[in-house]
């Protein structure tokens, strides 16, 4: 395959494409990123570059190529308890209150957004059983999903690498909660089964959903316009419960986008009341 530089005609399909399907906004800096992802896509379609890479995306018939597009376009970086303090205050306050407050409808319902390989509903669910063992005999609803079809079958087997599971599960987790499958680790399929998997694009319209008590919505809405973070936070709004929880990244906000969001603080955790 020619290593030749993508030409500007090509980059700015790709990025149009990707703006349209995904509302992923790919900067002019990100030349290197659009041919590391899509070189190998091209490759697997026996396409010499880019080029033609673009050339087949604008045939009838693609839907299947565009697809492999956007999802090559995803980022998909996740590890177990990713930045900790949310984990803390969903084990420490939030999961706490909504027991008591669901006591006599015994139903608890999470989504976790863009959820790529599943390492952070699989956390979710592993301190579940842990922490609340009572719930396993509530109505308890793990909703995780992602618009890439091939990230989520990867979620669903629930298989890691050594580094995948490396990064920020305990040891003690590891070995209570996954098996060896040669060279990876599984996790159980007790854990597993906790879990839905759904196909959900954020910038669509949301498919029929349960109302939750707690949405994740972490480290997903930096690569959206302000636009489209304001879209989705109102989708967001509306499958929750009025006294549900929004956690979202580190680095976002609902500040300038939603004020009917209130802002809280839960040890070292902000969290978001609708």
């Amino acid at each position: 395959m020619t290593t030749a530089t993508l030409n500007t005609n090509a980059f700015e399909y790709i990025c149009n494409l990707v703006r349209t399907k995904s509302a992923i906004v790919l900067e002019p800096s990100k030349t290197y990123l659009v041919e590391s992802r899509l070189n190998p896509v091209a490759r697997d379609n026996g396409l010499d570059s880019i080029e033609q890479l673009v050339m087949a995306l604008q045939r009838p018939g693609s839907q299947k190529l565009t697809q492999q597009v956007i999802e090559a376009m995803t980022t998909n970086e996740t590890s177990f308890f990713r930045d900790l303090h949310p984990f803390d205050a969903l084990r420490q306050q939030i999961l706490p209150e909504l027991i008591e407050k669901r006591s006599k409808e015994r139903t608890i319902s999470i989504w976790s957004n863009a959820c790529s390989s599943g390492q952070e509903v699989y956390t979710i669910a592993m301190l579940i059983k842990e922490h609340f063992p009572e719930l396993m005999g509530w109505k308890l609803k793990l909703v995780a999903s992602d618009l890439s079809t091939q990230i989520l079958d990867k979620a669903k087997q629930g298989m890691f690498n050594q580094t995948e599971v490396n990064r920020g599960l305990p040891m003690p987790m590891l070995m209570k909660h996954f098996s060896r499958n040669g060279l990876a680790w599984q996790i159980n399929e007790d854990i597993r089964k906790m879990v839905e998997f759904r196909v959900v694009n954020l910038i669509e319209p949301f498919p029929i959903l349960p109302t939750f008590d707690i949405v994740f919505l972490r480290n997903v809405l930096i690569y959206f316009a302000p636009d489209t973070k304001r879209e989705i936070l109102t989708k967001a709004k509306r499958v929750m419960k009025l006294d549900g929880y929004l956690i979202l990244g580190g680095a976002e906000t609902t500040m300038n986008l939603d004020v009917s969001f209130q802002r809280a603080q839960i040890g070292k955790a902000v969290v978001y009341r609708p």
